[in-house]
């Protein structure tokens, strides 16, 4: 680009000043056309030899092509390219012709002013011709028909291409693209016709329809241009019959005149051809090929060869029109040929002269009306003339004159003879005075010199101006006022006023605010000068506003005054108090002594003054809370206990001291966080249930869970569960999160029987608290006795923690019992079998003496100790007498017994384990498999012994428990058995809160035999409800009555008889026990304070 710009440049710089029908002063330049905006075309400075410096330039004509630079007058192109192709007098042109684009620039010598008046310069533009169209056929498929037979190198013309370029970026060349197999029947050559490269086709071999009719090829038109631009178009080639003679025009040219404004369908002229052939062969049509606008304007009848007139023709839009004519046979295979035609508009007298008036220099125009000031020297040009004509001719000789009597005349503007457009200066002849007159009217009237004469008028209006010398001023300079916040916008601040000392509408004020700042805030009336808040004011934002006001008058140019503007805000109470955050949450541990601070608050006002003054209180106010007014610290007058009252919740209250007053309110919650001062409680399992498994039971089997609970919270609750015994062979897992015991490994022989898991529940806390449950578990291939498995889970509740309980300890020496009783029947055979049977039942019996015995019903309780001598010693009873051996019990023993331990424990559909039902039935055949749960030493008895040796006759029950039978594994001193109420443990330090009570607990005490309970105390038999006083067996869904050695406090428990009345039990040894005939009877009932 730049390249190109020097050469046009180098190309300018050499143009010449030439006269093509123009006067000697007018300039020409030269400038290909599409050139890129902001292109140097020349300088009028440089080529007219004025300085560059005090003048200024100004484009009257040549818009929007061209602009000028108003300080050098150079010429320069705009955004809107200069197109040759589109410019109105360049249409029609030949490849000879020239393009010109005319221009006039105004010159006014800044120096001397405008007084001096300007100096007009007109010039012309040639744009020369570029090669940026494309050549175009007038069809994407080109039809030629050729006659069969036709003889080789016969000639078809082919219809031409057209570029709207000229010269040498017109069409250069044409070539031809023909398939393989017949590209020896056609060549391409082009002819020379009136300067014009007509394509035609030659047939180089013979053509026969019958066998082909019709061939496809493509055809290239090539310009000359550089680059070159290129087309093509489908050439379909028709065989048709013989048409050997095209029709011939009888002159080569035809031309003619028409009268502009010609009435439609006048007759222009005659076109006539001949053709040889006879028929339908020499028959002949006339078509126009020409551009839109030549058939817009004419028609052709196709017959005759007459033009006529088909539209308006108007000789200043078309001066000439210049297009073809061509001549076609009617043959098959039709021939053609053209000629030029060239027709000449004639003028008429129809267009009136035109009278355009436009600012000049530096006085502009705004809707026909020119200002302009009184003191401008005389000789001032005031507008510019223009007057035109479109006719030609005397048509064109105008004469202009300005009617009435106006100090204004015209001068000559331009020194070019140019009769069709004259130009003149509208300028002053006398001094203007604003004060005499204000405005002219002055009228142009411009007359032709046809026949007849055509005139017509233009008006201009000139208003004089006047001087603005004087500047508004304020009095006094400085205006300040108080102004209260919480306003209402649009409320009035205060009055500005300034004055001028001119007159009319330079006296005329327009009052507004400088700072931006300022108008966001405040408002003034233009005219008035009256100033309103347009926003709500807020003094803790911004208490003092300063900004400048200007006075401008409306003068040319304009003259301003200014003054300051001082707010001063004053303040009221409209801010609540308000605290840092809406709600405060604090945290303090429980036990924390009264009068301690819990936390503090902040709170502020953003008013002044007493509106700033804060006074808290709390609400509602209980006594448990108060607040320090100035440090904001809440303190606390009470201790605080998290398991009666975790969360204390109240608001602050903050008031200010204005009128009147404000206030706000603000939420506090306290959190008491926790200390670890409970240990957990086992709500699940009891510890009398069980689970029953079959040794088949396959790994991950789940056998149960503990739950227990804890009425701490955070880490101190957060539950740890463990296996502490009764798990040797690690049979079971348990989950220490969740509780759930699982089963670890399967099942052998050995671990039939009854499994004990003493289970272990751990908080989190410091220290650590804990507490422990029993798990049963039963694996046998039945459970069809289930007065057995009650037997066994009876008996486990008697065996001390630290002795695992896993299974049938006796499996070795059953399986080679059983290999020894296999022999011995085999040996002895079927005769020998009964025999064998009393054998063997013999020594089962004799092994009772240490277990149980399979299927015989027990005599005494089982949870009472056995009579008779203990690891071989001898243990008399209080008559001295030996015991007697044992024997099986009768019906009606059983049914004492049944009666005498009166032990109704209810499962009503309960979905926990099986419960443990007494008295205890074994059906003949019942497996033997809890035989070595019988303990060798006495079962813990009852025995009342005296409480204290000042007591008298109430004594207290007592456990009286073997020292191997003795409870272990707790850990500490606050533990507690499976649940909250154990039947191993209780609570050996006091409880926390003296107003807590604990449930009663009801312990019933029977015996078997009425007549051995005087003899005996061993033989009592008790067992605990598991209900509280309010409770009844039906409502305990998680457990039934415990049965075993319960530990018995004084002041958890009371006796009754087992008829559920309360009483007294005497003590043997002080001679108060009851007769054979009543129950027992005794009673000490102690409860938690």
């Amino acid at each position: 680009m730049a390249a190109l710009r020097r050469e046009v440049l180098l190309f300018f710089a050499a143009a010449l000043l030439v006269s093509c029908g123009a006067a000697p002063t007018d300039i020409l330049y030269r400038v290909p056309e599409e050139q890129p905006p902001n292109t140097l075309i020349g300088s009028l400075a440089a080529d007219q030899g004025l300085p560059d410096t005090g003048h200024l330039y100004k484009l009257e004509v040549g818009s929007p092509y061209l602009r000028v630079d108003g300080k050098t007058g150079d010429i320069y192109t705009t955004e809107i390219p200069i197109d040759r192709e589109t410019l109105k007098d360049c249409r029609n042109l030949f490849d000879d012709d020239k393009c010109f684009l005319e221009f006039e620039v105004s010159i006014t010598d800044m120096v001397k002013g405008l007084g001096s008046g300007p100096r007009l310069i007109e010039g012309r533009i040639e744009v020369l011709d570029i090669n940026d169209n494309t050549p175009q056929f007038s069809s994407p498929v080109l039809s030629l028909s050729i006659p069969e037979n036709t003889h080789v190198g016969a000639l078809f013309s082919i219809p031409m291409a057209t570029d709207k370029d000229s010269g040498v970026n017109g069409v250069d060349r044409y070539s031809l693209s023909t398939r393989d197999d017949f590209e020896q029947l056609f060549t391409l050559q082009v002819a020379m016709d009136s300067g014009e490269k007509l394509p035609q086709l030659v047939v180089m071999g013979n053509l026969d329809r019958e066998m082909k009719d019709s061939y496809d090829m493509n055809i290239l038109v090539v310009d000359g241009g550089t680059p070159e631009r290129q087309s093509s178009a489908l050439l379909r080639v028709t065989i048709t019959d013989q048409n050997d003679n095209a029709p011939k025009f009888e002159r080569s040219y035809y031309d003619a005149d028409l009268p502009e404004n010609s009435p439609l369908g006048h007759s222009v002229l005659q076109v006539r051809a001949y053709d040889a052939d006879t028929g339908a062969n020499g028959e002949i049509d006339y078509s126009l090929q020409a551009s839109d606008i030549v058939q817009r304007l004419l028609r052709i009848d196709r017959s005759t060869g007459i033009i006529y007139v088909k539209g308006l023709v108007d000789r200043e839009e078309d001066n000439f029109l210049k297009f073809f004519v061509s001549a076609k046979d009617r043959g098959p295979n039709s021939k053609s040929s053209k000629v030029v035609v060239t027709v000449n508009i004639k003028d008429q007298n129809d267009n009136a002269p035109a009278i355009e008036i436009r600012g000049i220099g530096l006085v502009t125009h705004h809707n026909g009306v020119a200002n302009i000031s009184e003191d401008m020297p005389i000789g001032t040009p005031v507008a510019l003339v223009q007057v035109s004509d479109r006719d030609e001719g005397e048509n064109a000789v105008v004469t202009c004159v300005v009617a009435g009597d106006v100090p204004f005349q015209l001068r000559p503007a331009s020194e070019s003879a140019n009769d069709r457009k004259r130009k003149y200066f509208l300028q002053t002849t006398t001094l203007l005075d604003y004060e005499r007159v204000k405005d002219y009217r002055i009228e142009i009237v411009a007359v032709d010199s046809g026949n007849p004469a055509l005139s017509s008028t233009n008006s201009l209006k000139v208003q004089v101006t006047d001087i603005n010398d004087n500047a508004p001023s304020f009095s006094p300079t400085v205006l300040e006022v108080d102004f209260a916040e919480g306003n209402q916008p649009g409320d009035k601040v205060l009055d500005v006023a300034a004055s001028d000392a001119d007159s009319g509408t330079n006296a005329e004020l327009a009052y507004s605010i400088i700072e931006l700042s300022a108008k966001k805030l405040f408002d003034i009336d233009t005219n008035s000068g009256e100033v309103r808040v347009k926003n709500l004011l807020d003094r803790e934002e911004t208490e003092r506003y300063e900004f400048r006001v200007a006075a401008a008058d409306k003068g040319v140019p304009s003259k301003t005054g200014t003054a300051t503007v001082v707010v001063n805000v004053l303040d009221r109470n409209d801010n609540d108090p308000k605290f840092m955050l809406s709600s405060y949450s604090f945290s303090v541990i429980e036990n924390m002594p009264p009068l301690n601070p819990v936390g503090v608050v902040t709170v502020t006002d953003t008013d002044k003054g007493e509106n700033a003054r804060v006074t808290l209180s709390v609400e509602p106010d209980n006594g448990k809370f108060f607040i320090q007014n100035g440090t904001g610290t809440i303190l606390s007058s009470i201790s605080f206990d998290r398991e009666k009252e975790s969360t204390y919740t109240f608001r602050l209250k903050a008031v200010d001291s204005g009128n009147p007053p404000r206030s706000s309110y603000a939420g506090v919650t306290i959190n008491v966080l926790d200390e670890n001062d409970n240990a957990p409680y086992v709500t699940k399992p009891s510890n009398s249930s069980y689970t029953y498994l079959t040794p088949v039971t396959p790994p991950d089997t789940r056998v149960g869970v503990v739950e227990a609970e804890d009425i701490d919270s955070g880490p101190n609750a957060d539950l740890t569960y463990t296996i502490a015994g009764g798990n040797p062979y690690g049979l079971f897992h348990i989950s220490p999160t969740s509780g759930e015991i699982t089963l670890a490994q399967e099942f052998t022989g050995k671990h039939n029987g009854l499994h004990r898991l003493v289970v272990r529940v751990s908080d989190k806390g410091k220290p650590q608290r804990h507490t422990t449950a029993l798990v049963h578990v039963f694996v046998n291939d039945t459970k069809s006795n289930a007065s057995l498995i009650e037997a066994l889970v009876g008996h486990s509740l008697y065996t001390p923690l630290d002795r695992d309980i896993a299974g049938d300890p006796n499996y070795i020496l059953a399986q080679r019992s059983n290999i020894l009783y296999g022999s011995l029947a085999g040996i002895a055979g079927v005769i020998l079998v009964i025999v064998a049977v009393v054998v063997i039942r013999h020594r089962l019996q004799k092994d009772t003496k240490s277990g149980y015995q399979a299927g015989k019903k027990e005599s005494k309780d089982l949870y009472a100790p056995k009579q008779g001598p203990k690891n071989g010693k001898g243990k008399k009873t209080k008559k001295g007498k030996a015991p007697k051996p044992a024997k099986p019990l009768e019906e009606d023993e059983e049914a004492s017994l049944q009666k005498g331990l009166k032990f109704n424990l209810i499962n009503d559909n309960v979905n926990d384990s099986p419960r443990i039902h007494l008295p205890l039935n074994y059906p003949p055949g019942s497996p033997d498999l809890g035989r070595h749960y019988r303990s060798n030493s006495p079962l813990p008895s009852i025995q009342l012994q005296p409480q204290s040796p000042s007591a008298s006759k109430k004594h207290q029950a007592v456990q009286d428990l073997p020292a191997t039978n003795t409870f272990v594994g707790t850990g500490d001193n606050n533990s507690t058995g499976s649940d909250q109420y154990s039947d191993y443990s209780y609570k050996a330090n006091p409880p926390k809160y003296s107003n807590k009570q604990l449930p009663h607990r009801r312990v019933t005490f029977s015996t078997a035999n009425q007549a051995q309970d005087l003899q005996d105390a061993s033989q009592h038999s008790y067992y605990d409800s598991g209900l509280e006083e309010s409770e009844t067996p039906s409502s305990k869904s998680s457990s039934g009555p415990r049965i075993g050695p319960l530990a018995l406090p004084e002041d958890h428990y009371e006796r009754t008889t087992p008829d559920g009345s309360i009483g007294e039990m005497e003590h043997p040894e002080n001679g108060g026990a009851s007769s054979s005939t009543e129950p027992e009877r005794g009673a000490g009932q102690k409860r938690l304070p």
